[in-house]
This record gives C-alpha cells, structure tokens and sequence, in this order.
C-alpha cells in the first residue's frame, strides 16, 4: 500500500475517532505533537545542507539568480490569482449574510512592520540564532552567501562542502524514518481537531468555510494544474497525484514546514532537478502564501457582508494589491497570518473586531490555506524547472507504483540529488 494511501486512511479514521470520542480525542494529541516536532525537527537542517549543496554544485551564480528571479514571478502571478478568485467566490457566496454576530471581543492590531523592516530583517546578525529559531528566510539568505563562498574557495572549501553534501545525504535518510510514521500522526491530529470542534461550529460559520474551501480547490485545479500543464507540458492528474502525500499531511498539521520533507520527496517524484527544489521549496516556505491569500480575500469579504458594508470593485482591488504585496513581507514574521488580515481590513477601512469572529474556526480555515501553499510550493518547482530545462519528463509522467519507495534520493559525487534506481 502506498504512502498516500495509508495517510488517506489515517485521515479517515482520524475524522471516525474524533466524532466518537468527542474532547477524549485530547488523549491522542500528544501523538500527533510528537510527529510534527520530529518534521520539525528535520527541516532547518535538511533546508541548510540541500541548499549549500546546491549552491556549490551549480557553479554559476547566475543561473541560481535566473532561478529566484522565474521563482519569485510566478508566486506574485499565482497569489494575485489566488485573491482574485477568493473575491469572485466570496461575492458569489456572500458568506457574511445573516450572520449574527452577537458581543464581539476587543481586538487589538498588531503594529505594523515597514518595508525597510522587512528586508533588513531577512539578514541575520548571528546564523545560530536563525538556525535555533527556525526563521526560514535568514537561513536561505545565509545558506546562499555560504553556499556562494564555497563556490568561490575552490579546493579549499571542499572539506566543508563535503560535510554538507553527507549531512544532505543522513537527513534525507532520517526524513525517511519520520515519513513512515506519518499515518499515525496524521490519524492523531486529525481526531483532536474533530473531537474539540465537532460538527456544531459548522453551521453558523458554513458559508464562510464552503466558500473557502471551494475558491481553494478552483485554484489549485484551475492554476496550479493548468500552469503545470502549459509550462510542464506534463499530466495535472500526475501532478495532483505525487502531490497528495505533501497536500494531506498539510492538512492534517496546518504546517508547510511540517510537510516540508514530504514535498522534498513529491519533486523528486516529479522530475524536478535539487538545483531547483532545493531552491524553490525552502524560498516557497517564506514568500508563497496563495492560501493565505485567497483566504484574506474571503475573510474581508466575510467581515464586509456581517457588518452590511458594501465593497466598491476599487475597494475590491485594493485588497488584491494589500493581499498580494503583505502575502510577500508578513510570511516570515510571527503572527504573520494575523498581521496580514489586518492589513487587508484596514486597506479598506473595516472593522478590526471582525477577526476575532473568524478566529473561532481559524484552525479550520488553517487548513485549507495551508494544503493549498503546499499544491503552490510543488507545482512552481515543476513550472521553474521546466523554464530552465530542469525537469525530467519522462519521470514525472511514471506512475508511483513504479517509482522506489521511501525519498527514493542520494547525492552523487558532484552533489546532485539523484534517484536511487539511476
């Protein structure tokens, strides 16, 4: 049985588990923690090698600059989508309509972080405390300059080259050994969601959360899939298929970074070159956030129609521009999510208060978003490989059942991810 497969079940019986048991389901938690915090435990240092490596064995920095420059285009064209078709669904749905919204909690914004803040908080002062604190975007800019100073030390910098070539090479072996549990973990995490919220939430916040759910999949099947198929010239079914494992671990722990190692293991899946996945995933944990958009989109149109205020079209594109651009800044920054919601209400003038109505079924909603970041970090690896002549075609069309199991992966002499079966 594949991977996908047991996650699936896992998935199932979890929803099962929590709708019997009810608030017991807390007992199964400390299950499902103890799997996110060995993914956790994996991806700073799998980040770290498989970037350095795949600095050094590129050569040319150029090319890697040509890389970041196609990466970060298609994230500004994909998330501009992401919140267009949030808005065109929320209007059609009109998810606020009718709803009571009873006493409503204080709510205090959070103070706003400038442009200058957000690029000189990209270098980190001490590369330990940024590896300590698992802030994403410090350890790609330092993973980068250290990479480049490899590259340019010649045969003296390849002692320390070597070191991250194995290191790459253990940890994808250690991303094996957690990948195998994560059945379990999803069933665990996916129990105590169902057992705390239950059925009951979902009535009064339904049409908020069908709307979401529904703009999420037109964009993963009507962006996603097409930019693969255009770009990629490969099959979106393949696609969507290799990516399931990523997509429903996401689901079930609200992280990318929790399913950081499965998406490792869905580009290998899909043909994609380590000079590019090593590359795209780590920048795709901080900069693409088309989930979180498109939800920012609806959560603004949620809060305009429970407060009966009417959204002009240039109001409307007012929270496409502020979404897209804070989708961009707000990524890296803790409570990230939360600042950038309150961007978008404040762009158009709403009521900040609204977030704490929408923050009852935030987990919910979470998931949604994130299983969409996670079809976005995939499918730009697939597209960016493919403009750079990059991706192996012919085995991103093979079937999973003849792929190898496990992350299927090594590193070669010169440093290149490889499959195990050549």
């Amino acid at each position: 049985m594949k991977l996908y497969h047991k996650i699936l079940i896992g998935l199932v019986l979890g929803v099962i588990a929590g709708l019997i048991l009810g608030e017991k389901a807390e007992y199964l938690k400390p299950i499902g923690d103890i799997f996110i915090r060995c993914l956790r435990l994996i991806v700073v240092p799998l980040i770290l090698s498989t970037l350095i490596t795949g600095v050094v064995s590129t050569g040319n920095i150029k090319n890697l600059g040509k890389t970041g420059l196609t990466t970060l285009i298609y994230f500004m064209v994909t998330t501009t989508l992401a919140v267009c078709i949030g808005l065109i669904i929320a209007n059609i749905f009109q998810p606020g309509t009718g709803l009571s919204l009873g006493e409503l909690k204080a709510f205090k914004a959070p103070d706003p972080v400038g442009p200058a803040q957000m690029i000189v908080g990209m270098f980190p002062m001490n590369p330990m405390e940024a590896l300590a604190k698992g802030n994403v975007l410090q350890i790609i800019v330092f993973a980068l300059l250290f990479g480049a100073g490899l590259s340019m030390a010649g045969d003296a910098g390849k002692p320390v080259a070597n070191f991250f070539k194995s290191l790459a090479e253990v940890m994808f072996k250690v991303s094996d050994i957690v990948i195998s549990f994560a059945p379990y973990g999803v069933f665990a995490l996916i129990a105590w969601t169902t057992g705390k919220f239950g059925l009951d939430i979902l009535m009064p916040m339904g049409k908020l959360i069908i709307a979401a759910l529904v703009a999420s999949i037109i964009h993963i099947i009507f962006t996603y899939s097409v930019a693969v198929g255009i770009f990629a010239r490969i099959s979106p079914l393949a696609f969507l298929k290799k990516t399931m494992e990523p997509a429903l671990v996401g689901l079930s722990t609200c992280s990318a970074a929790a399913a950081f190692p499965f998406s490792m293991r869905a580009q290998k899946q899909l043909g994609v070159s380590s000079k590019v996945s090593g590359f795209t995933l780590p920048m795709a944990l901080t900069i693409n956030m088309d989930g979180t958009a498109l939800y920012q989109a609806v959560a603004a149109m949620f809060v305009a129609n429970a407060y009966g205020i009417d959204l002009s079209l240039t109001q409307q594109g007012t929270i496409v521009a502020t979404a897209v651009l804070a989708s961009v800044g707000t990524a890296s920054i803790p409570g990230g999510g939360l600042i950038m919601l309150t961007m978008v209400l404040q762009s158009v003038g709403l009521p900040l208060e609204g977030i704490a109505i929408v923050a009852g079924i935030d987990r919910i909603l979470d998931m949604f978003r994130t299983t969409t970041n996670i079809f976005g970090d995939n499918s730009a690896g697939v597209v960016v490989a493919a403009l750079n002549g990059e991706l192996d075609r012919e085995k991103a069309m093979t079937p999973l059942d003849e792929l190898e199991h496990g992350s299927g992966v090594h590193l070669d002499d010169e440093g290149h991810i490889v499959d195990e079966l050549g």
